[in-house]
């Protein structure tokens, strides 16, 4: 009979035991497989050579392979989606500029997916966009190429990265602060959209500078301005779009990566906390200066809010030119 009791008391201290001792934090042992970071734009510009810097990094730093799978279509909503619907444990990651995150949920009236819910772990890096046009194209300013689009209305060509892109509502935003209208085309992603400007069949592109730097300087497109507030040091002579006349215009692509809706905190936290150091290494900063990348790095908390207010900003930007998707 003791013998029974002392059993059953053993066994209810056991019991009390499991049930008072805390939940194994999930990041504890994160990760133990390969990592897929999807991007969902064409493998060759910006958008996908960032995360591969980090990817590369990132298995060096947590000892597991980060891959990248290239999920292209629908103006990054497919490669997007696939990652909203993916299980919520950080062994699935987005990797994207603006369109999927924040632009999207304004233009798409039926999206499968809450962009807004997705949690964001940092931004990778940020960019200014730039006014590249062919390299014969005839005018050689800002001030030319508006002049020249007024007096040939709907003639003028312009590439985008797709409907809905950063380079779309980029070139609406110059049209309505010119007064002129140019004729959209466009593409799946930046890479195509690159090697038509290059081959003539377009006119030019608002594109990040990290993908037209080199082809400005190989002398494949010329960048007539440069979108963001100031100057670049990689492109001293070029002026902004706001020096050139066009008051008002600041464009700028930022990178950042995202975790399925219901991700553990800490988990985020990780990630948030290895590509930042990543983002502060020289060799990081020296790669990304390379292809004219401004590396990013603040916190989850951080991120959240810039990503919200840019949710805000594009979301009227859209408003106020009724741009509307066909």
């Amino acid at each position: 009979m003791i013998r029974c009791v002392t059993v059953a008391v053993a066994a209810a201290w056991l019991g009390l035991s499991a049930a008072s001792a805390p939940a194994q934090d999930p990041a504890a042992q994160y990760p133990q497989r390969i990592v897929k970071i999807v991007v969902p734009f064409p493998a060759g510009g910006t958008a996908d050579v960032l995360p591969r810097i980090i990817a590369e990094k990132l298995r060096e730093r947590l000892g597991q392979s980060f891959v990248v799978e290239n999920r292209t279509g629908a103006g990054g909503n497919i490669g997007a989606e696939n990652v909203a619907r993916s299980d919520p444990d950080g062994y699935t990651l987005l990797a994207s500029p603006p369109g999927p995150v924040v632009i999207n949920e304004a233009l798409y009236p039926n999206l499968s997916y809450r962009p807004s819910e997705l949690l964001p772990i940092t931004v990778l890096g940020t960019v200014p966009n730039v006014l590249a046009v062919r390299p014969d194209f005839p005018a050689r300013t800002v001030g030319e190429l508006v002049a020249f689009a007024r007096a040939n209305a709907d003639r003028v060509t312009f590439a985008s990265q797709g409907n809905g892109s950063t380079s779309h509502l980029t070139a609406v935003l110059f049209q309505s602060l010119t007064g002129t209208r140019m004729l959209h085309i466009p593409y799946r992603g930046t890479a195509p959209a690159l090697q038509d400007l290059i081959g003539g069949s377009v006119d030019l592109f608002f594109d990040n500078l990290g993908s037209s730097l080199g082809l400005h300087q190989g002398g494949q497109l010329r960048i007539l301005a440069v979108g963001g507030p100031g100057r670049v040091k990689s492109l001293p002579d070029v002026p902004t779009v706001r020096e050139a006349g066009i008051s008002g215009f600041v464009s700028e692509t930022w990178f950042a990566l995202m975790a399925p809706p219901g991700t553990p905190p800490s988990i985020v936290t990780r990630l948030n906390e290895a590509v930042t150091e990543i983002l502060r290494d020289p060799d990081t900063i020296a790669k990304f200066e390379k292809i004219g990348v401004q590396p990013g790095g603040a916190d989850a908390d951080a991120t959240a809010i810039f990503i919200a207010n840019e949710r805000a900003k594009w979301r009227d930007v859209i408003s106020s030119a009724h741009v509307t998707m066909q």
